[in-house]
């Protein structure tokens, strides 16, 4: 079997330790986006690609596989959609997720010149890459200081809500569950207490696994990362859906990637022979929890156990983030 890797950075962890499971037994290749051949270089496409980038070149290169049958983790649409954080709210919220709220301004500027704006908020890049504008903005002055780089970029703004500071980062790689704490980058003190620790599943109420859950399917993704905070009350809010994650430091993250490559070669019957045909239904990815037989999920605290956080992390912190 053939598996191909979309990205620049073949080095990755996730990727890496991937392709040294597939290697045992299958050709992985490596194509870069970048490469201004494109497709056209490829030869007979290979039996799966993983799409770990998001540029204009990487969704075009993907595109064009698709056309010829081949299938691609995750699609270039999928991955796409995440991109635009206005289409990623609008989606979430039409489906009953509980999204942050969020509106679309055409710039930066536009939203320094509205009156009465309600403290504090944030405003995010409304197009998702890498270097983009992710902000909490605590009263006139900070909004104008980010117009000194920002004024023209398109945004989201969403109300500022109040919690721990801390990100609950919620992995999904072929139905099989990660989770790990990170400060979050809006908290008064992001540099402060630990890096991410992995967070074990069974200390997450099952309404924040179920939440996580529904977006794979709700966005046509097979990888993809969900970041949720807790609201008050134990109430989880989604504040941003990633496409394929790096998903770094997880045990079992690779197995689970190698796992869901095989089997969507397989399960879309796809030849690697000029000219076949993939059956396109996709084999059922039913969310499983890491280190549980037979995706057979362990007991769960009920909805009013709280999401614990490293001891680190306990003691009371005189900011708040969102």
């Amino acid at each position: 079997m053939r598996i191909g890797l979309i990205t620049s950075q073949p080095g990755h962890p996730l990727l890496a330790a991937t392709t040294a499971l597939l290697a045992a037994r299958h050709r992985v290749d490596w194509i870069d986006p970048r490469d201004p051949a494109g497709p056209d270089v490829l030869g007979t496409p290979a039996d799966v690609y993983l799409l770990k980038a998001r540029t204009a070149p990487a969704l075009a290169l993907a595109g064009a596989l698709e056309e010829r049958g081949a299938p691609v983790l995750n699609s270039s649409s999928a991955t796409a959609l995440c991109q635009d954080r206005t289409l990623m709210a609008e989606r979430a919220v039409s489906a009953g997720l509980p999204f942050v709220g969020n509106r679309t301004v055409a710039r930066l500027r536009h939203l320094a010149d509205e009156p009465g704006l309600s403290y504090p908020l944030v405003v995010k890049s409304r197009h998702s890459r890498r270097g983009d504008l992710v902000a909490r903005v605590d009263g006139p002055g900070r909004l104008r200081e980010l117009c000194g780089r920002w004024a023209d970029e398109p945004v989201v703004v969403q109300p500022y809500t109040a919690n721990d500071g801390w990100d609950r980062k919620l992995w999904v790689i072929g139905g099989k569950v990660f989770a790990a704490l990170r400060r979050s980058e809006l908290a008064d003190d992001p540099a402060a207490g630990l890096e991410t620790v992995s967070l074990p599943l069974r200390e997450l109420p099952q309404p924040w696994l179920e939440t996580a859950a529904q977006v794979g399917p709700l966005f046509g993704l097979e990888v993809y990362g969900v970041d949720l905070i807790d609201a008050g009350g134990n109430t989880p809010q989604i504040v941003d859906v990633n496409a394929f994650p790096g998903a770094r430091g997880q045990a079992g993250a690779p197995e689970a990637l190698t796992a869901l490559a095989l089997r969507t070669a397989e399960g879309n019957g796809w030849t690697g022979r000029a000219g076949g045909q993939p059956d396109r239904r996709s084999p059922e990815s039913p969310v499983t929890v890491r280190g549980e037989p037979d995706g057979v999920p362990g007991p769960r605290p009920g909805p009013g156990l709280p999401v614990p956080l490293p001891a680190a992390a306990r003691a009371p912190r005189a900011g708040r983030a969102g």
